[in-house]
């Protein structure tokens, strides 16, 4: 076992018992900003850290894939394409830590427990992005699921919170059930679990190999709220603590997508010619139904739920194209995805606390009580709408492209249709801060909470303006992947 190659999970597996450590020696009546503080800056080192564990472009004489890249055989592989995402993982709970230390002091009971599953929940995405068999994804799966529901019901004063932890554990124990079924039954027909001989077995072809990667991606459909299997999605985005609403939208969803296009390009890639076809309807209905359902929400945080559903509709549209333009799509606009919700949700965080409410009328007037907020709002909404220079425009521009290049002309359509509707609702928000009368106090923003708005907002206007150099890392990451 190669234990250098999973330092990453090593060094996360240690923040969070220092988080547990940290939590028993600080008196109760203390504040513990002090354990995000630390968590952050050295996150915030390795992430810098990282950068020199990429490798270049693919070697035909080390064959698929250097041995020194794996941890065990080929159970855990940590190569460009893991490396990115975790960089992705630990850039959402960096910003998650950071706008969330007055809403965690001030809000939840239990604050170093926190910061300690937040850990375990980014240690479970982590091992997401590396697996390489069935089994290792299933664990991963359930390491950050199983976060999440403790996470989502850690308002515990809060009813809505505590239904909407109860309704994401049925749900998701339901998905759970489903996916593990059907790694059953494809481990039954092909007598492996690990993707690389699941690829090569003809028994795949089976039926019982059929329905078993029927059932898995249904589970991952759960997972990532794609119709019609997002109804969890709304009531759990709504009632959720709003730093762990941003981080499911972020980290989960970013998790399930990297699991997927793993599984689809390395388990099932001879199975293209049924699931494609599956996939771009799929992401047709979740563009068209996520952005429509979206319109009528007068919640903020329960219109961004829908949104998040259109957001998977438009990141399975690089899936579909299937290939290194794709890919590289697929990843930028995951990337700044995160940068855009960032800027969304810390200013939910701050209007909840505010107001005790994020809805429409709690909005009302924002940007009089708190300008920089209401910008920050605007510019993130308008990302996520694919408005330029922001960065969301280059990335549904990658998206397009990739797809329109494979024949799915009408996909691109679709897609540009409804970015073009999604302005609508979006611009509904930026009318009631901007129009909207509010109570005239002025709001006092904390550093943290400023640091991390101005940060998110420079990197969604960046990398609008200079895509280029996360453009070269995806192109790095997706290049190896599928070589």
């Amino acid at each position: 076992m190669n234990f250098a190659v999973i330092n990453t999970e090593i060094f996360i597996l240690a923040l969070g018992l220092f988080a547990v450590v940290m939590d028993l020696i600080l008196p109760r009546n203390e504040s513990h900003k002090s354990i995000g503080a630390v968590l952050i800056f050295s996150l915030t080192a390795w992430l810098l850290y990282m950068f020199t564990m990429y490798t270049g472009p693919f070697d035909p004489t080390l064959g698929f894939m250097s041995p020194d890249r794996y941890f065990t055989k080929t159970l855990y592989i940590v190569d460009n394409y893991a490396l990115f995402f975790k960089q992705l993982f630990i850039v959402a709970v960096i910003f998650t830590m950071l706008f969330a230390s007055d809403y965690v002091q001030s809000v939840l009971r239990y604050k170093g427990e926190f910061y300690a599953i937040l850990m375990l929940a980014l240690l479970g995405m982590c091992v997401l992005a590396s697996a390489n068999d069935f089994l290792t994804l299933f664990i991963g799966l359930e390491l950050m699921t199983i976060s999440f529901y403790i996470l989502v019901g850690a308002r515990m004063s809060s009813k809505d919170s505590s239904e909407a932890a109860v309704k994401y554990l049925i749900v998701g124990s339901v998905s759970t059930a489903v996916m593990l079924y059907g790694i059953s039954l494809v481990y039954g027909s092909v007598g492996s679990i690990q993707f690389f001989e699941v690829c090569r077995n003809p028994h795949l072809f089976y039926p019982t190999g059929i329905v078993g990667i029927t059932l898995i991606m249904v589970g991952f459909f759960f997972k990532l709220s794609i119709i019609p299997f997002h109804m969890w999605a709304p009531d759990v985005y709504q009632g959720a603590p709003t730093p762990v609403t941003a981080l499911l939208a972020m980290g989960s969803k970013a998790a399930g997508i990297a699991a997927f296009m793993r599984a689809l390009y390395v388990a099932f890639p001879m199975l293209g010619m049924y699931w494609l076809p599956i996939l771009s309807f799929l992401a047709a209905i979740c563009m068209v139904f996520g952005n429509i359902m979206a319109i009528k929400q007068r919640d903020v945080k329960r219109m961004l739920a829908y949104s998040s559903i259109a957001q998977a509709g438009y990141m399975m549209v690089g899936i579909i194209a299937a290939d290194v333009a794709g890919m590289k799509a697929v990843m930028f606009y995951a990337m700044l995805y995160v940068f855009a919700n960032v800027g969304a949700f810390a200013v939910l965080s701050v209007v909840e606390a505010k107001k005790g409410s994020t809805s429409h009328d709690a909005m009302s007037g924002l940007s009089q009580s708190a300008p920089v907020l209401a910008a920050v709002m605007t510019i993130s909404l308008l990302s996520m709408a694919g408005i330029p220079p922001t960065a969301g425009f280059a990335g549904k521009l990658y998206l397009f492209t990739a797809v329109v290049d494979q024949g799915y002309l009408w996909l691109a359509f679709v897609g540009f249709v409804m970015s073009m509707i999604s302005v609508y609702y979006y611009l509904l928000v930026a009318k009631a801060m901007y129009l909207g009368k509010g109570d005239g106090d002025k709001w006092v923003i904390s550093g943290a909470m400023r640091a991390a708005v101005v940060l998110s907002v420079v990197a969604t206007i960046l990398f609008g303006v200079w895509p280029e150099k996360l453009a070269e890392l995806t192109n790095l990451a997706a290049s190896t992947f599928l070589q």
